[in-house]
């Protein structure tokens, strides 16, 4: 395989759209009270929680392995329920020379889709696929959404 790629995960989702897309553009630091096992803080460094520019820090467990991320929002769209992060600091850019993760939701007739897209440039041929960290935002998409369901 190549250094750089494309990940892309599909999961229906119950809850709504809306709210979900909220959680992930405007209201990021409640998620470590949703998932405390996945996300244990969000915290803004810079700009306003819900804008393009603004710098996030993320402290995750992935794999077992406690972990930081600082990234920045590099793109929102309220009206294709879209966000994208972009990885700048922190573990991901150790192994990655580009990391950019992308939330968008879809509607399939009455059904919500949510898809994630991950695209990277690995730092070297010896670096794994981060097929962990797909898995990583399919369970986040889970977990926000049985919380928002049980609500």
């Amino acid at each position: 395989m190549g250094l750089k790629g494309k990940l892309i995960s599909e999961t229906e989702i119950k809850g709504c759209k809306d709210l979900f897309h909220e959680m992930f553009c405007e209201k990021t630091h409640h998620l470590p009270n949703v998932v405390p096992q996945t996300i244990q803080a969000v915290d803004l460094h810079e700009g306003d929680w819900g804008t393009v520019g603004s710098i996030v820090n993320w402290n995750y467990t992935i794999e077992g392995q406690e972990k930081v991320v600082k990234v920045v929002v590099d793109d929102i769209n309220k009206e294709k329920r879209l966000v994208t992060f972009k990885a700048f600091e922190g573990h991901l850019i150790e192994e990655y020379k580009a990391f950019k993760a992308t939330l968008h939701i879809e509607n399939e007739g009455d059904n919500n889709l949510v898809i994630w897209t991950i695209e990277y440039e690995k730092q070297n041929e010896d670096i794994p696929e981060p097929f962990s960290y797909l898995q990583l935002a399919t369970n986040l998409t889970k977990d926000v959404d049985t919380h928002h369901v049980n609500q």
